[in-house]
């Protein structure tokens, strides 16, 4: 595998808003797990966990599904992560 390059030291920026909103939503990860199967993504529960914990990439595709699964957009998925960045 080749190297996994970091934005300060995070491999994904949209993991801490994809915890938030299956958080508010009261879902389990195992629930989000069936949810994303359902849209044909196949996603385990270590791996929400580690893409919830900035530590596992997100795939454009999986990035679609967790809209979908969570029913938020885009800009929500995105939401608070200009941090991520120099300014």
């Amino acid at each position: 595998m080749g190297i996994i390059r970091k934005l300060n030291n995070q491999v994904n920026i949209v993991g801490t808003n994809i915890k938030k909103y299956r958080e508010q939503q009261k879902l389990s990860q195992p629930d989000l797990c069936k949810r994303m199967q359902l849209l044909g993504v196949t996603m385990f529960i270590a791996d929400i966990y580690e893409i919830e914990n900035n530590k596992r990439l997100v795939k454009d595709f999986e990035i679609k599904a967790f809209c979908l699964a969570l029913n938020i957009n885009l800009d929500d998925l995105y939401n608070d992560t200009d941090k991520y960045f120099e300014h």
